[in-house]
């Protein structure tokens, strides 16, 4: 089978499922594995220049998907020299990979008409719902079940291994200027953790918060996860915002919790490595286990 993966998680979860070798095209910001994508074509493109800060791609996407223009481009005539046998995209997020409608629209046109396989969850339990559809569109339903297997068995002993203990405060904060809470999977990746999100909503989507709700809410722990940053990224751009008033009494900041994390690698993506991502968290708030 010949796969053209169009978002970053669905090639990991291609890759996880041992089907790297089926791989012929994914996007431009699929980076893992990097042995697996460096040498694959490149899909997509963004519209969005590079070296823009936080707050300048956050009103540039405003701007862009208010004008109802897309994020990213297509490549459509490469797209159909590699004759994909199934084509992997999502509808969860509207700034996160190029639009469903026009996937499909291209799918129709290309060699076969290939299926679209659409990955869509909204927590945990979505996301393993889309390994075993991934799986079962390529032919193995069975590795699909026994990936599955292994990162429950992964969140059970991380979730064994915090039970009993205090669960302190987090925010994690999936964007930082302006400042956005968590949705989706990652106020569960807490919980599992053994902490408790104290703006962000489980299944819901992030959303952006003012700096006097964070301070409001003291959390003791904040974890800077914006989505498709690196950990150094992210702490990089971090080290250059001006603080708000009222920063200082935050305990997290008091005891020197404020951590940034590699979100593409834990947080950001549905896909395999949130298991790792949670063992991650899990060492932060409770390093003695």
């Amino acid at each position: 089978m010949r796969i053209a993966s169009l978002l970053p998680s669905a090639t990991e979860i291609i890759c996880a499922l041992g089907l790297a070798d089926s791989l012929v095209g994914v996007s431009h910001e699929c980076d893992f594995p990097p042995e697996v994508v460096a040498h694959l074509p490149k899909l997509t493109r963004s519209s969005l220049a590079h070296g823009l800060s936080s707050a300048e791609i956050d009103q540039a996407v405003s701007q862009q998907v208010g004008e109802g223009h897309s994020l990213y481009g297509l490549d459509e005539e490469l797209l159909t020299q590699l004759r994909p046998d199934l084509v992997v995209t999502q509808e969860l997020c509207d700034v996160c990979a190029v639009s469903f409608s026009e996937v499909k629209r291209l799918a129709k046109l290309l060699p076969g008409n290939p299926p679209v396989l659409s990955l869509n969850p909204p927590n945990i339990e979505g996301i393993f719902e889309d390994v075993i559809s991934v799986a079962r569109a390529a032919g193995v339903e069975g590795r699909g079940e026994q990936l599955v297997a292994s990162l429950r068995l992964q969140l059970q002993q991380v979730a064994k291994s915090v039970a009993g203990k205090p669960t302190p405060s987090v925010f994690m904060m999936e964007w930082l200027d302006p400042p956005f809470s968590a949705g989706h999977w990652v106020p569960e990746m807490v919980q599992l953790a053994g902490g408790r999100e104290v703006l962000g909503r489980a299944g819901e989507k992030s959303q952006r918060v003012t700096w006097q709700q964070v301070i409001a809410e003291q959390p003791e722990f904040i974890f800077l996860i914006p989505c498709g940053y690196t950990q150094f990224q992210a702490q990089a751009e971090w080290d250059t915002l001006t603080k708000p008033a009222g920063w200082e009494t935050i305990p997290a900041v008091q005891r020197g919790q404020v951590y940034a994390l590699d979100a593409n690698g834990y947080c950001s993506r549905p896909a395999t490595r949130v298991a790792e991502g949670v063992a991650v968290l899990a060492g932060y708030l409770h390093p003695e286990r």
